[in-house]
């Protein structure tokens, strides 16, 4: 039976104590949640945000735990540029074990990223393992409209990447304006918002 805070929190391990993900800690458990995981790294997917209290109340506890924290800027319904995908395998890499990867409701942005950790390290024999993260159940992933590309994402990158790996392909070729246009040609040019237009973090 899972704990309530891990219900509360949307918490799931992605592969169990190396790296697990869930929504925002909104109700200021955080710290019994790290705590209870043994969590040495935080990875942020919602930007860095000095004034707003969530992020406040999330560096400070990290602080207070001497748990390392990561922000990367990721938008749900924008198609990601080259650079903000790299930062985020960045982080992965970067991150100490066990880490946590988190948004808001981590249903969307979170399912994405706990995917690409999978293509990351285990190459494209995960994918099922990977769509999977994705799933309705546990992880609520109920996508709007303008956030159906994040699973299609994948397929796209598989079917580019001609046997490279996943950071092979996101460094060499990857175009925002490319994978567009695959969403396009497929009927789900209504399936994202924009692209990323600003090339920092």
């Amino acid at each position: 039976m899972r704990a309530p805070l891990d219900l509360l929190y949307n918490f799931h391990w992605v592969i169990s104590g190396e790296i697990a993900r869930s929504s925002q800690a909104y109700l200021g458990f955080l710290q019994t949640l790290l705590k209870a995981h043994g969590i040495e790294s935080v990875v942020n997917l919602r930007g860095t945000k000095p004034g707003w209290r969530w992020w406040d109340y999330e560096t400070r506890v990290c602080a207070e735990l001497e748990v390392v924290h990561r922000d990367v800027r990721f938008n749900s319904r924008r198609l990601p540029s080259r650079l903000i995908l790299l930062d985020m395998l960045d982080a992965f890499d970067e991150a100490q074990r066990p880490f946590l990867v988190k948004c808001s409701g981590g249903q969307d942005r979170t399912s994405f990223a706990s995917a690409l950790y999978l293509l990351h390290t285990r190459g494209w024999g995960a994918r099922d393992e990977a769509a999977g993260q994705f799933a309705r159940w546990p992880y609520l992933h109920f996508p709007k409209r303008q956030q159906r590309w994040l699973r299609a994402f994948f397929r796209f990158a598989e079917e580019c990447s001609s046997g490279r790996t996943l950071r092979e392909w996101i460094t060499q070729d990857y175009e925002p304006e490319d994978f567009k246009a695959w969403l396009e040609s497929r009927g789900l040019g209504g399936a994202f918002r924009g692209t990323h237009t600003a090339h920092g973090r």
